[in-house]
């Protein structure tokens, strides 16, 4: 018995020794990215509309430099980190390895996006930091092949906690991001280690200050918002599977015509970009679009923006230009729940809130983590409506998501009729006649 417990204490102190040594650097490393991004995108971007202009050629620039830097070759196969998260889960799931120089890489192409006008958010790149802090942990302690996923999955806390200021959100994303139907509670330790440490190194240590949405007035319990919330989270969902659809359709359509050229790909990609700006007269779907975000949930925005957003985005990230997806959600759930404030009446700021959420939780396929989200960002207001939203939000957006690396464990529904431990990819390539 004793011998148990010594083995016990001696597995925890090895975790929150691991979650805490990915914590600090990944907390770092994020800050660095967060502050460069705001200032690549509000000092400098926003001052100076003709860097638009320049978009197809940062294109040209991180798709050389993806052709030449940003592949490795692993079990007789060339592997292209520019799969970025799907490569993070492939990792956990023991299919690939995380080359360390991922992280550098995805930094400098971001901020090339960010500072010409992708439209695009950040966290991904934290998120992918994280895997590649791990995996140089890995390396450097040689972990064995079991601790090895674990380890991973707390570099994705650590960078999703620091990236957005919710260590419990992001405890618990590390471990929900991978797989739908699973959650392996071995990682929670070096996973809350490394999502707390990462938050307070960047916050605390480096004084980072996040993004705040405020919810100004939730509606009280009654049955009949409960069945406008499930129905507005119909809604949110089908809006989730649309972008996710579109994304990857021109991802696949753009590498096909292009014979994976990713230097043509993403000059193609940013042309249009450059195009739909000019339509739309407007850079406020450029970059990550905070001060419509943070708008949307004050006064009335314009009645299209979620589908501005959504096509920008996915034109964007589909031809090769790299970022996070989750700010973009949050910008079209939230225009989107702004919009139907004008035919529901319920306060426009809860509406923005449920938006931003259930897009996210749909997309993400993450209803525990979107939900502890809703609770760490509102300061618990409401959270009876935004429990609900998520699970309507999870289970009607299929089995759709961001990252088609994602293990189905459990399906959704017995209705949906899928073999368990397929991955989003198979399942779609299945429909297909």
């Amino acid at each position: 018995m004793l011998l148990k417990y010594k083995n016990f204490f001696s597995i925890l102190g090895q975790w929150i020794f691991f979650g805490s040594i990915v914590g600090i650097v990944v907390g770092s490393t994020t800050n660095f990215l967060l502050e460069t991004n705001d200032y690549l995108g509000d000092d400098i971007r926003s001052k100076r509309d003709w860097l638009i202009f320049l978009l197809p050629f940062g294109g040209i620039i991180i798709g050389y430099i993806y052709m030449n830097y940003g592949k490795v070759f692993l079990n007789n196969t060339l592997n292209d980190t520019a799969k970025l998260n799907n490569l993070v889960i492939d990792s956990v799931h023991g299919k690939k390895e995380v080359p360390r120089r991922m992280g550098p890489i995805v930094y400098f192409a971001t901020f090339v996006t960010v500072l010409f006008g992708g439209s695009t958010g950040r966290e991904g790149a934290a998120v992918q930091m994280g895997g590649s802090v791990a995996a140089t942990v890995n390396k450097f302690f040689k972990v064995n092949v079991f601790d090895k996923k674990i380890l991973m999955m707390s570099g994705i806390s650590a960078g999703f906690g620091a990236a957005f200021g919710t260590p419990i959100t992001g405890a618990v994303f590390g471990m929900e991001m991978t797989a739908l139907g699973k959650l392996k509670f071995e990682a929670l330790v070096p996973c809350l280690t490394a999502s707390f440490v990462g938050h307070y190194v960047t916050t605390a240590a480096w004084g980072h200050k996040h993004e705040e949405f405020i919810i100004q007035t939730v509606p009280e319990i009654s049955i009949s918002t409960f069945i406008i919330v499930i129905l507005l989270s119909v809604i949110f969902s089908l809006i989730s599977v649309l972008y996710c659809q579109l994304r990857h359709g021109i991802e696949k359509f753009s590498e096909k015509l292009f014979k994976k050229n990713h230097m043509k790909r993403a000059f193609f990609g940013g042309i249009v970009i450059v195009v739909l700006t000019l339509i739309v007269s407007s850079q406020d779907y450029n970059g990550r679009g905070l001060q419509m975000l943070e708008q949307s949930f004050m006064e009335d925005v314009p009645p299209f923006a979620f589908l501005v957003k959504l096509i920008f985005t996915a034109v964007t990230l589909g031809t090769g230009f790299v970022g996070g997806e989750a700010i973009p959600l949050f910008f079209i759930g939230a225009t989107l729940g702004n919009t139907l404030h004008t035919f529901i009446d319920l306060p426009i700021s809860f509406l923005a809130a449920l938006g931003l959420i259930a897009v996210f939780c749909g997309g993400a396929n993450t209803p525990i983590a979107a939900f502890l989200l809703a609770m760490e960002m509102f300061d618990g207001k409401g959270l009876e409506y935004f429990f609900v939203a998520c699970l309507v939000s999870y289970l009607f957006s299929g089995h759709h998501g961001l990252w088609p690396s994602q293990k189905i464990y459990e399906p959704k529904s017995r209705l949906y009729n899928t073999l368990r431990a397929e991955t989003i990819e198979n399942v779609e390539k299945k429909k297909k006649p």
